[in-house]
């Protein structure tokens, strides 16, 4: 599945949960997670969305650390089926 289908993925699924799954395009910070995903009840988490068996760059991994450093929850997503126990992480306030 290539990584703009599981996005797709995500968003939907988000939506049927309440919430949205909302693009991050943040100009001039490189290495940003592809998506915000808000949840009823004020859950927030980044999402990192891969093609399966990628891994995040770099300077992926460093933006990521810094947003966990703030307390923001961060998750790699390279599966469509890891989507509902991201949501269910996300909805607890966990890291999976």
């Amino acid at each position: 599945m290539r990584e703009k289908q599981l996005e797709q993925k995500l968003v939907k699924a988000a939506k049927a949960e309440g919430g949205m799954a909302v693009k991050v395009v943040s100009p001039g910070l490189v290495g940003m997670p592809d998506r915000m995903v808000l949840l009823p009840g004020g859950r927030i988490a980044f999402v990192e969305v891969k093609a399966p068996g990628m891994k995040p760059r770099t300077v992926q991994q460093k933006r990521h650390e810094q947003l966990r450093r703030l307390g923001f929850l961060v998750h790699i997503l390279d599966d469509a089926g890891q989507i509902q126990a991201l949501l269910s992480a996300i909805k607890e306030g966990d890291a999976l």
